[in-house]
């Protein structure tokens, strides 16, 4: 065992720390610090390692590693001789590498000087190719231009026709719709209208004429209760009853045969009489004659 890995051990162990202690503290493996302190460096890594661990085990004992080192640099292997090599190496290196990077730097401006020349030529070719493919196209539409407004003034005129065509067809098929309404409206006008007008009145009795009908229904609606009786002029009974709202509150007789029609109404405050659904005005105010005599004359239209 040599001095310094005496130094050490008894170091340590005044520190009361064992070898497992230390590895823990310093991060350096247990054989490494057993070979210190036996002053056997053959496991080191190399002279730089040696010193290395010898500083950082000197440092976890509370020891000046210079002191250690100036004390016993006959023991401590010197790393100069070491490194001298490795220094030696890298410059070498680097030198490989300038070398090669002064290469790419001589060959560098030319790649750059064909790759713009590349670049230019490119450009012009691309500029000549569309002139010289541009020039045929226009001399093609320059020839074909005369045609191409003829067709297109063909077909202006051919749209001119039939636009003509279609509105001279679309005015006709107006004017013809205008006449048709006309005629309907003229065919309207001169049938006549159905008639019911008063003809006498006396006490509780109305007549009424009915002419330009082609029918003759008659139709009574109770809005209270009202006794209705209709008859025809020669004394014939078509209904004779009470009408009440929300039950039997109407009744139809269709008289289109007869001449004549007679209906009594019992209470004309309560009832309506409709004529082909036209509604029937009393002549006499129903809050005057409650009750009245309604007959009705029945000129068929064709008569």
């Amino acid at each position: 065992m040599s001095e310094l890995g005496n130094r050490l051990k008894e170091a340590r162990l005044a520190k009361g720390l064992s070898l497992e202690d230390v590895q823990t503290i310093t991060k350096i493996q247990k054989r490494y610090l057993v070979g210190i302190e036996e002053g056997n460096y053959s496991g080191m890594p190399g002279n730089f390692y040696v010193r290395a661990f010898i500083k950082q085990y000197a440092e976890s004992l509370g020891l000046n590693p210079e002191e250690i080192f100036e004390t016993y640099k006959n023991e401590i292997p010197a790393s100069y001789n070491e490194e001298l090599p490795q220094k030696l190496s890298r410059v070498k290196t680097h030198k490989k590498i300038s070398q090669g990077h002064s290469k790419i730097y001589d060959i560098l401006p030319k790649i750059l000087i064909a790759v713009f020349v590349i670049s230019i030529a490119s450009v012009i070719y691309y500029f000549y190719a569309s002139k010289v493919g541009q020039d045929p196209n226009e001399q093609v539409s320059s020839e074909n231009e005369p045609v191409k407004y003829v067709k297109s003034e063909n077909l202006e005129n051919a749209k001119e026709v039939e636009k003509e065509k279609s509105s001279s067809k679309e005015k006709e098929k107006v004017e013809n719709q205008t006449k048709e309404e006309e005629k309907e409206k003229t065919s309207t006008q001169n049938v006549p209208t159905q008639e019911l007008a008063v003809v006498t009145t006396s006490g509780r009795k109305t007549t009424y004429s009915l002419t330009n009908a082609d029918k003759f229904i008659v139709k009574v609606v109770s809005k209270g209760e009202s006794w209705i009786n209709i008859r025809n002029g020669k004394g014939k009974s078509f209904y004779s009853g009470t009408l009440k709202a929300g039950e039997t509150d109407s009744y139809t007789a269709d008289l289109t045969g007869e001449s004549e029609a007679i209906i009594v109404v019992g209470r004309t405050l309560d009832a309506d009489i409709y004529v082909n659904d036209q509604k029937l005005e009393y002549q006499i105010n129903p809050a005057d004659k409650v009750r009245q005599d309604i007959t009705i004359q029945f000129v068929p239209k064709n008569e």
